[in-house]
């Protein structure tokens, strides 16, 4: 543009340059306004986070600033109040709003035991909180770090883009020079410097990526780049972790099965004291059906977790294993293994000094939501859907069987990265969908990783692309639908910008393009993709 208003004014045209200066202020002001309509969302949830928190002190309430807070202590939250970290309730019973989290405005009711969240509202209700997170740590503090994050990962569109507008100027200097040198016409030379324009071309992208990323927030979609976007519009492959997953993520304790003469109350009281540090849904299975029992857990030390495989502790002078299958090594399994297993119930093994003691039966329900978005997925274009799983052959025939696609069972983490690349080899898009720590190399390995879940490790959450704040199977389409309509946007915008600029040198250089009007076109495109790529901001 620059060029332009030079170029108009060595040939006289006055005039000409006071317009593309007005145009280019136009554009300015226009590009401005379209890139923080698409930060608002960003600038929303930096807005709502609470800067004070009331501690419990010596019996008294004590509110201070919330960079005092630490992990450990005891906030009060009164009814109508943002709550200020994230813990787990300790009294109480409340409404609270969680639309800062996960997007949905419906309010859940909490109460003792209670996992919440900064940032969310007690909208009736008073709770004792002890904080687990506070600040940048809690998980409103990690959504409004990807989300500012995320424009530093552009897509590959995107670098397309500034390399053709790099390139755009030597070209758009040459056709000036032709243009001379073949008509002697200074006008038409200068048309042809004032009608580029080089801008919309590295605009095509990022504001569109942008505007679909602050749409994605507001609907519970933390997408950590563009590139991810353009990925998933192209994705072909998507691999689903069951437990968490596609179930809800609460199993529960069906069956505990004694096998060496150890009394049910004591089997379970040496798996809920083992479990006692484990993150794993299975183990709060265990930990919930003990304390439905007023089962005292004992202390326990030397704490391993092996992904995949389980959790062993060692309780008094008692080593005690509890995990699949794998966990047996080469000792055979009971007969009543497979009667249990032909039930679709997950089955977890205790050992006792490298002694089977027992089998514990755990059952998951199928989130409702997810056969028709597995539906959804293929009318979108996946072509290919399969269940990875650790768990049994019988347990995920019988989940895949009920949705319809492929599976395999028996899976370490490492399995699972295996079956990631294989597919990538074969020049798949490949897209896993997981929930826990033994899903955080395969969700890192994917195109595209996503993360099921606020609730969801910190692990997986920070290893994914994209991460569902909400654990609701239905952000999974709409994750495809918001990628594949900003790529179409994106194309339209380069397409548009092509032939626009293709149209404008040609009919500069014949000369049927005066300068005037040279000056007022060239401002056109970035207005036109600004307006074009604001769409994006209402996705529904």
């Amino acid at each position: 543009m620059t060029v332009g208003v030079i170029a108009a004014l060595v040939v006289g045209e006055w005039a000409t340059a006071v317009v593309v200066v007005f145009f280019m202020r136009v554009g300015d002001y226009a590009e401005k306004f379209t890139t923080a309509r698409a930060r608002q969302a960003v600038r929303d949830l930096t807005a709502i986070a609470p800067q004070t928190a009331r501690l419990e002190r010596d019996g008294q309430e004590v509110e201070v600033s919330i960079s005092e807070v630490q992990p450990g202590a005891v906030v009060i939250v009164r009814p109508g109040e943002k709550i200020p970290v994230d813990g787990v309730v300790l009294d109480g019973q409340a409404t609270v709003n969680q639309a800062a989290i996960t997007g949905e405005s419906m309010p859940v009711e909490v109460s003792q035991g209670a996992k919440i969240f900064a940032a969310t509202i007690a909208q009736m209700g008073s709770l004792r909180v002890k904080t687990t997170l506070v600040g940048p740590d809690t998980t409103f503090g990690r959504i409004v770090r990807m989300v500012e994050e995320a424009e530093a990962n552009r897509a590959e569109v995107q670098r397309i883009g500034d390399k053709v507008s790099g390139y755009y100027l030597p070209v758009v200097a040459v056709i000036a020079v032709i243009t001379y040198l073949v008509s002697k016409n200074p006008l038409s030379t200068a048309a042809v410097l004032l009608v580029a324009c080089s801008c919309s071309f590295a605009l095509a992208t990022p504001i569109a990526m942008l505007a679909s990323i602050g749409a994605g927030a507001k609907h519970g979609l933390l997408i950590k780049g563009g590139r991810y976007l353009e990925l998933l519009a192209k994705a072909d492959t998507v691999l689903i972790d069951k437990t968490g997953t596609l179930t809800t993520g609460k199993p529960r304790l069906v069956d505990v099965v004694r096998l060496n003469g150890m009394s049910e109350e004591r089997l379970l009281t040496l798996a809920a004291s083992a479990e006692r540090y484990s993150e794993h849904p299975l183990a709060e299975a265990i930990r919930q059906a003990a304390r439905d029992q007023n089962i005292t857990f004992l202390e326990s030390q030397d704490f391993v977790a092996d992904p995949g495989k389980g959790v062993q502790a060692r309780i008094g002078e008692t080593v005690v294993e509890v995990g699949s299958w794998r966990i047996m090594e080469d000792n055979p399994l009971p007969e009543v293994t497979i009667e249990l297993e032909k039930q679709g119930k997950t089955l977890l093994f205790v050992r006792t000094n490298q002694e089977l003691a027992g089998i514990l039966t755990t059952s998951d329900t199928l989130r409702p939501e997810t056969p028709a978005a597995l539906a959804e997925l293929k009318r979108l274009g996946v072509r290919k859907i399969e269940l990875l799983t650790g768990d049994n052959e019988r347990t995920a025939a019988a989940i895949a069987g009920q949705l319809g696609i492929d599976y395999r069972a028996n899976l370490l983490p490492e399995d699972k990265i295996r079956i990631v690349k294989e597919y990538q080899e074969q020049k798949h898009i490949v897209v896993m969908v997981g929930y826990g720590v033994n899903d955080a190399p395969a969700l890192a390995q994917a195109n595209v990783g996503i993360a099921m879940g606020a609730n969801g490790t910190d692990v997986a959450i920070e290893a994914a692309h994209i991460a569902l704040m909400r654990e609701d199977w239905t952000l999974l389409p709409r994750a495809f639908q918001i990628a594949q309509r900003t790529m179409r946007v994106v194309k339209m915008n380069l397409g548009f910008t092509m032939v626009y600029n293709i149209i404008g040198l040609t009919l500069a250089a014949f000369g049927f393009l005066p300068p005037i009007l040279a000056a007022a076109a060239q401002s056109l495109p970035d207005l036109g993709i600004l307006g074009n790529s604001s769409r994006l901001l209402r996705q529904d």
